[in-house]
């Protein structure tokens, strides 16, 4: 059985719409604040296609108003769950724009825990994007994923505290604190909190923004680094939370 639903948000970016509708309606756009790599097709019919650790999601493009409307919406399923997204662009003085998001469709049984998750995610993925356009204007990242498999026994709160300690932040992780560690085999991440909740946080260093969820089921890392010299850093970040979490 399917359950409709809609999550809608509103948020004010520091950036005139140019700027938003390059960040949410290209690939370099999308990589260098949502998940996984992205492809966008620049028309209404074109497909919007993201990867993450080998799993490809495609939706066609329903709407394509550059630098007001974006929409899109995935196939139907067998069970007739799909998912639709649209992106309303208002100008505001002062360069600033205001985006509003609406996320709808039908979930599946498990449809009340799969919404919580959605509602709890986009208040986060929304807050990587202005800072994204406040803080790295003009540039685009290199997506990097990491993913570790739960662990039998090993909690949420188990994992986090693991993640802090490794990193030199406090537990729990807390806005505003800093980190200056030395990853092992990585470049050292010197950044500020800029977000902390029970499931995830995020760094902001002067090359990226570093992404560490820990929440029921899989640890996950989504960065995104505007350092030009990125080659082999998803490997290095993979095998990274592998030793930590072994």
């Amino acid at each position: 059985m399917t359950h409709p639903f809609e999550i809608e948000l509103d948020i004010t970016l520091p950036a005139d719409p140019d700027q938003v509708w390059e960040a949410i309606a290209t690939g370099p756009g999308l990589d260098s604040w949502f998940m996984g790599r992205n492809e966008l097709d620049p028309h209404e019919g074109g497909v919007a296609a993201m990867e993450t650790g080998g799993h490809r999601a495609e939706a066609v493009i329903t709407a394509y108003q550059p630098g007001k409307r974006l929409a899109t919406r995935t196939a139907t399923g067998e069970d007739g769950r799909f998912m639709a997204f649209e992106y309303l662009i208002e100008g505001r003085e002062g360069s600033a724009t205001v985006l509003r998001v609406v996320h709808s469709g039908l979930l599946g049984d498990d449809w009340q825990d799969e919404y919580d998750a959605l509602r709890r995610g986009w208040p986060f993925h929304l807050h990587t994007l202005r800072e994204y356009l406040a803080h790295f204007p003009g540039r685009t990242a290199a997506p990097v994923f990491a993913f570790a498999p739960p662990a039998p026994g090993r909690t949420p709160q188990q994992a986090g505290e693991l993640l802090a300690r490794a990193l030199g932040l406090p537990s729990p992780v807390t806005v505003g604190a800093r980190t200056r560690a030395e990853p092992a085999g990585l470049p050292p991440l010197d950044g500020e909190v800029t977000w902390a909740d029970p499931e995830r946080f995020e760094v902001r260093s002067a090359d990226g923004l570093h992404t560490f969820h820990h929440g029921a089921g899989p640890v996950l890392m989504f960065h995104h680094l505007f350092n030009p010299r990125t080659d082999g850093a998803e490997a290095a970040w993979q095998a990274w939370l592998t030793r930590l979490l072994a």
